[in-house]
């Protein structure tokens, strides 16, 4: 929970840490100079993301977000990073889980890629291999190495993705944060705006292939459909599509003729 961390420790309790004033002083300008570089090039928000993780790992242990009487690191984050703190947190695994990794070559892979080497390092612990994880991230694009990091994690491909971005009106957002809000309810909290999206464009495409008679594309659509309901839903639709076809059909039959 936001606050807990000034608390405890892992289960214990915290005694605040003797505030050195200088070095929180020298930290904490850092910090303040290094954001400010994020207005420059993408390159150059590169090149300071190890310095920036450090920092921040430092300002949580040393607690010198107190001075400027902020009552927790929370707080301080809220601060330093009002659009998202994920990013932050972030920054802190990578100083936090490798530690080993020289730091130039962490710069040359870039924060993103390695957020997601913090990710195996964090899994593997003393066993992870840092030399062959860093070709990898050297060598694939950054689409590719998560990917890559996904499948070692979990044992499983991941699907492909990409972001698409375009343009609306003001105008247009109530209607279309509606009709996601009202798919988000159907599909069930797990499924991201993404799977909303995709079902409310399959509806429409059901609906209007109806009309036009194209069975391979209605098929397709109710297919997609289907597949994005919640289990329940989809063994209830399945039979419901079974009475629908065998309307004779009692408890005690095997099938259809």
């Amino acid at each position: 929970m936001i606050g807990w961390n000034i608390l405890t420790t892992n289960g214990h309790p915290l005694v605040a840490p003797k505030l050195n004033r200088r070095r929180a002083l020298f930290v904490l300008t850092k910090i303040d100079e290094i954001l400010a570089w994020e207005k420059g090039t993408e390159r150059e928000r590169d090149t300071k993301f190890v310095e920036l993780g450090r920092y921040l790992c430092e300002v949580r242990s040393g607690q010198y977000w107190r001075m400027e009487r902020l009552a927790s690191f929370d707080q301080f984050l809220e601060r330093r990073f009002p659009e998202s703190r994920r990013k932050a947190y972030y920054l802190m695994t990578i100083h936090e889980h490798l530690p080993r990794v020289p730091k130039h070559e962490l710069k040359e892979v870039g924060w993103t890629k390695a957020t997601d080497l913090a990710k195996v390092a964090r899994r593997e612990g003393q066993r992870f291999e840092s030399a062959i994880w860093l070709h990898k991230a050297r060598s694939m694009p950054t689409g590719e190495f998560k990917r890559e990091v996904e499948r070692h994690l979990t044992g499983t491909e991941s699907e492909p993705w990409e972001i698409i971005y375009f343009k609306l009106y003001k105008s247009q957002l109530p209607v279309i944060e509606q009709a996601l809000e009202t798919a988000g309810l159907m599909l069930g909290t797990n499924k991201s705006r993404g799977y909303c999206l995709e079902m409310i464009c399959a509806d429409f495409l059901a609906g209007a292939n109806l009309q036009e008679g194209n069975s391979n594309a209605l098929l397709l659509s109710l297919v997609r459909l289907t597949t994005l309901l919640p289990r329940s839903l989809r063994r209830e639709f399945l039979e419901r599509i079974q009475e629908a076809s065998c309307p004779e059909r009692t408890q005690n039959d095997r099938g259809c003729d």
